[in-house]
């Protein structure tokens, strides 16, 4: 008799939206690209094992991807009507930098925190700079509480949608303490995530010369599972009804029909009721809330392949 686990208690409580929204985003497409595009999009196969650089190397391309990208963000700024009265570099972007240039296996520096990060910590911080100016006789007086409640809030936000970006807080507090972003109003997410996707471009370019960037664009677990089951559900009934057509056969070399029908059973349903990762040929069944890599998941596809 099975029984039911008890509840976590609060201290345990945990929100992970990627729980619920992995299963229904499109799997990666990178393992499909040409190898060059895949490459500078962060992309190794199984057998392209990471590579072990000394910390002058690092540094190095560090130098060249901080330094190149924040002066073409400030070149391009200026060449932009729009952006006449923007500030020509936002000041969280030194910190993106060296996230995005350093210390890239950070879950930190990864594309998804990048933007998911920076347009909730814009969003929060125009909204309390906003709501705080309602007073406007008080503003200026209550001014650094707005500042501490923007950043505070920006970073709860950030931290249950799985997305901490350290700079976006930076981003936040300048939307209430500087008077030039002030003085944008929501114009000022237009420069930020604009400043972060040519920040990006360029780190895709710098640091998979001899590195790798991103080591994931959206999550470290596997997205559109609940597409890919619903198609091994498709595949396994089409499986079971080719087994039970040649079980004359079967039994004649051997193999009792039943032993088939045993294996196609385990194959489908093993892996839900004993939480099983079964590899049959053609076929990987992963359990839900088990997460693979892109490597580890080409290692169980090729062994499949193999059976």
């Amino acid at each position: 008799m099975s029984t039911v686990a008890p509840p976590p208690e609060p201290l345990r409580w945990h929100i992970d939206l990627d729980r619920y929204l992995n299963p229904f985003l499109p799997a990666s497409v990178l393992p499909r690209l040409p190898a060059p595009a895949a490459h500078f999009l962060g992309y190794r196969t199984p057998d392209q094992p990471p590579r072990s650089l000394g910390n002058l190397l690092v540094v190095f391309w560090t130098f060249i991807g901080i330094f190149s990208s924040l002066t073409i963000i400030g070149a391009v700024v200026q060449e932009i009507p729009s952006f006449r009265n923007v500030p020509t570099i936002v000041g969280s972007f030194g910190a993106a930098a060296v996230l995005d240039f350093y210390a890239i296996e950070s879950p930190l520096a990864q594309p998804r925190n990048t933007f998911v990060g920076q347009t909730i910590s814009s969003v929060i911080g125009i909204s309390v700079c906003k709501l705080f100016q309602l007073s406007p006789q008080k503003f200026e007086s209550v001014r650094w509480i707005a500042g501490s409640l923007a950043c505070a809030t920006a970073t709860t936000a950030m931290g249950l949608a799985g997305a901490v970006h350290p700079p976006a807080g930076a981003t936040a507090l300048m939307a209430v303490m500087d008077d030039s972003v002030v003085a944008l109003g929501w114009f000022f997410i237009a420069p930020v995530l604009f400043g972060s996707a040519l920040m990006l471009s360029i780190a895709l370019l710098i640091n998979n010369i001899q590195r790798r960037f991103p080591y994931y664009w959206w999550s470290p677990g596997p997205t559109g599972t609940f597409w890919s089951e619903t198609g091994t559900e498709l595949e396994g009934s089409g499986k079971k009804s080719i087994g039970a057509e040649s079980s004359a056969s079967e039994t004649k070399a051997g193999r009792p029909a039943s032993c088939l029908e045993d294996v196609e059973m385990q194959v489908r349903f093993g892996f839900a009721e004993g939480c099983e990762l079964v590899v049959s040929k053609g076929l990987v069944q992963v359990p839900s809330g088990v997460y693979l890599s892109h490597e580890e998941k080409g290692i169980l596809d090729r062994l499949s392949q193999r059976l």
